[in-house]
């Protein structure tokens, strides 16, 4: 049986340092029919010149738009039978298109094949990024399985399929993910596989994290308001209550200041309640770095709640008095 033309779209927005590793990466696959087209979004570093060195296809965006517009110019332009999206700082294993390319030739009720990224990071270079590296590679672990959202670092799919549900919605630019997942779960199944692997290069800036944490969390907010059967929340486990006991920690700090030191009892309840939540990451960190990291790691996690915690409030507020925000998921003609 011959090979199927894979067409990997790599979307690029000033990841130069990234995107070597990354398409270094991609000629070391193992699958070996392959295009490779990264899609420069107006970078203002050395991007374009780093993948013309590697002699791949170039085609940039006439501004920038971000991922969605990206992924949805490099889909455009692609040949392929199928459509392998890889994020310009992510590494993946030379295995990788090839194990696609086999779940979604003998699982025909597959729309896409999401994968997960190894617990340490592409470029180990802050703190920040060694917390982010661990905590998202644990949390793709736990829903490893049927998922009715999509990640895109790794994710491959048949070109039919991008063509009947139609592209990423243009207008979104940092929860594109969940709407076309959400979209797409609704006609095949979608499958988040360790056969899918890679290794990311994480935001390393503690003001870059917390910008998309919290730009995310009060994005989801008009997504959950107005689509019912959109996975996630507080109704998706444990897990989604953290935030919400991080919030009621800090909140409650205030009691044995004003009532009495018999008080502290309740903060420190509520934190106990937190730590459940997670309770398996906080296992699956401690399994693979030092007691002093697992400490860092937890307040990092916490601060990370707290912010998204305030985010999905401010979200609730924007539903309740915004027009527009509430109508975000509302998708132009030319998406279908």
């Amino acid at each position: 049986m011959s090979e199927p033309l894979v067409s990997v779209v790599v979307p690029n927005y000033n990841y130069a340092r990234a995107l070597k590793l990354c398409l270094t990466a991609l000629r070391a696959q193992t699958h070996p029919n392959l295009e490779i087209i990264v899609v420069d979004d107006c970078s203002t570093d050395d991007s374009v010149a780093v993948a013309e060195s590697f002699g791949v296809r170039v085609v940039s965006t006439p501004a920038n738009g971000g991922p969605a517009v990206a992924r949805n110019l490099g889909a455009a332009h692609a040949r392929g039978e199928i459509l392998f999206f890889v994020d310009s700082d992510v590494a993946a294993k030379p295995d990788a298109v090839a194990n696609a390319v086999e779940l979604l030739r003998t699982r025909p009720e597959l729309g896409a094949v999401c994968g997960n990224y190894d617990p340490v990071p592409l470029i180990r270079d802050s703190l920040v990024e060694e917390y982010r590296c661990l905590q998202q590679s644990y949390w793709l672990i736990a829903d490893e399985g049927r998922i009715y959202t999509l990640y895109t670092a790794l994710l491959a799919m048949r070109a039919e399929v991008f063509a009947e549900v139609g592209p990423f919605n243009p207008r979104l630019r940092e929860t594109e993910n969940a709407d076309y997942g959400l979209r797409l779960a609704q006609r095949y199944e979608i499958l988040l596989t360790p056969a899918l692997r890679g290794v990311h290069d994480h935001d390393h800036d503690l003001r870059e994290l917390v910008r998309k944490a919290f730009t995310r969390a009060m994005l989801h907010i008009p997504m959950y308001a107005n689509k019912p059967d959109f996975p996630g929340g507080l109704s998706s486990g444990p897990r989604a209550w953290g935030s919400v006991a991080a919030l009621l920690t800090v909140l409650t700090l205030v009691l044995p200041i004003v009532f009495g030191p018999i008080w502290a009892l309740v903060p420190l309840g509520v934190f106990a309640v937190y730590l459940g939540c997670d309770w398996p990451m906080y296992r699956f960190v401690a399994r693979l770095r030092s007691p002093i990291f697992l400490v860092y790691f937890v307040a990092m996690h916490l601060f990370l709640n707290l912010v998204m915690a305030t985010a999905a409030a401010v979200g609730v507020l924007r539903v309740l008095f915004s027009r527009r925000f509430r109508r975000l998921y509302d998708r132009p003609a030319e998406v279908g």
